[in-house]
């Protein structure tokens, strides 16, 4: 389908981080966009504000009869009344991976997946690419700080997408580049083993372009069968691998560094944003922008100026009695690096970590890993788990993960009683951190420490 003659678009999902970044594109050039969602946001008003009309009831006297293209989210039910309205009336409905396939297949694609830090290296090469003046259609799973939006379009044929790796669907772009961070088990309930996910990620780099080239962390399971028609291994320290980071110097809150290629080097880069695995992000998006010949200087300069991704080691509240970090952490590997780097930076706090699990899936098989990324804090607290899309399962609560750790400073607590802790607490290093709805916290949480 040619999303370019689209004159009416109607979402499923509309409010989803990716979803929503489709919705824009379609907008932007002058389509008429709707949708439904379960459940008004930030997000969802934003949307409206810029002209897309936005439902939140299933009702088919609502929705657009005459949508020319229907796009659909995995996490829409099968028993959704409008999807299969616009189904049995044989309407064009299409999951929102096609869509991006489409886009994509008429542009230099480059594509980032992993299952951490996907979303931070797509929307750094995408940020360098426009503060560059290089250019490129961005398709992002968040919101840029620089920006506040998760989409931008440029005359340049270039697309910088964020590809996820949920229902396989990132198995339907071939990109020119393709960027692979991590491939840990994860969605299971969708792959059934680690086995089979790491089979998709493998497949994944076989799905790139004739001349394209697979951009992989060094050091990844499977390393040698995660091949491109040209590879390139990327790390943040490891000098084994063809680019890397070295001379790393913390400061005030962010790093000073250099990168290393195999024929380059670009010294004195400077990143204002936390967390040193943003450091090895940032190698990453530096490695893409030499691949693509855009100046190193242009690129030092634009990288200065990043200021990071909503929700990513975000900072909330940075002032000298109190730090608060919020991060969309949902995977033990995600809050290890979250809480390890947090203590890094602000060494002699009491860190304190108030985590929200996301889907009873996840929190079933990596229940091990949870515990012990979270012993690590001095202090937790455990929300109750965010079901998303799942209905619960019979055992499965937050007390598994509590019930693992070895750090007895952990408690259960419903949100209105976080917020109570945060209250009385003293805190002065404290992190939220989860995929769920823990973020609607975040405002009173910083009302309450700035208050106090």
């Amino acid at each position: 389908m040619n999303v370019r003659n689209i004159n009416r678009v109607y979402f499923l999902g509309i409010g989803g981080i990716g979803m929503s970044a489709l919705a824009r594109f379609f907008l932007e050039q002058g389509t008429q966009v709707s949708g439904y969602d379960k459940t008004e946001t930030d997000l969802t008003r934003q949307l409206v504000t810029e002209g897309m009309n936005v439902h939140y009831t299933e009702d088919i006297q609502l929705v657009d009869k005459d949508a020319q293209l229907v796009v659909y989210t995995p996490a829409i039910p099968k028993t959704h009344e409008e999807l299969n309205w616009y189904l049995d009336n044989h309407f064009p409905v299409f999951k929102r991976s096609d869509v991006l396939q489409w886009i994509t297949e008429s542009m230099h694609a480059i594509t980032v997946a992993g299952t951490h830090g996907k979303t931070t290296i797509s929307t750094m090469i995408a940020y360098l690419l426009r503060e560059t003046n290089y250019g490129c259609n961005a398709f992002l799973g968040g919101i840029s700080v620089n920006y506040d939006s998760n989409y931008w379009r440029s005359k340049n044929d270039t697309a910088v997408v964020e590809a996820d790796e949920y229902d396989r669907s990132f198995l339907k772009l071939h990109p020119d580049i393709a960027v692979l961070t991590a491939i840990d088990p994860d969605h299971l309930d969708i792959y059934g083993t680690a086995e089979e996910m790491e089979l998709a990620f493998i497949q994944y780099t076989k799905n790139i372009k004739i001349g394209g080239t697979l951009l992989v962390k060094h050091g990844l399971h499977r390393q040698s069968e995660l091949k491109g028609p040209v590879t390139i291994t990327y790390s943040l320290q490891n000098d084994a691998a063809d680019v890397y980071a070295e001379n790393i110097v913390q400061k005030e809150g962010g790093y000073l560094f250099d990168v290393v290629g195999e024929d380059w080097k670009m010294e004195n880069v400077q990143l204002n944003i936390g967390g040193s695995h943003n450091v090895e992000n940032a190698v990453a998006a530096i490695a893409v922008t030499e691949m693509i010949g855009i100046n190193g200087d242009a690129v030092k300069k634009a990288l200065a100026g990043f200021k990071g991704i909503r929700r990513r080691f975000e900072y909330v509240l940075k002032t000298e009695k109190v730090v608060y970090i919020d991060d969309y952490a949902h995977h033990p590997a995600e809050l290890e690096a979250l809480i390890k780097s947090a203590k890094q930076l602000f060494k002699g706090r009491k860190c304190v970590v108030a985590f929200q699990p996301h889907l009873f899936t996840r929190t079933r098989d990596l229940a091990d890993g949870f515990a012990q990324s979270l012993d690590m804090a001095d202090e937790v607290i455990l929300l109750d788990i965010y079901p998303a899309r799942e209905l619960p399962l019979e055992g499965v609560t937050s007390q598994m993960i509590a019930d693992r750790m070895e750090n007895a400073a952990h408690t259960i607590l419903s949100k209105e009683g976080l917020l109570e802790y945060v209250k009385r607490a003293p805190l002065d290093l404290f992190i939220t951190a989860g995929a769920g709805d823990i973020d609607k916290l975040i405002v009173p949480i910083k009302n309450i420490l700035a208050q106090k």
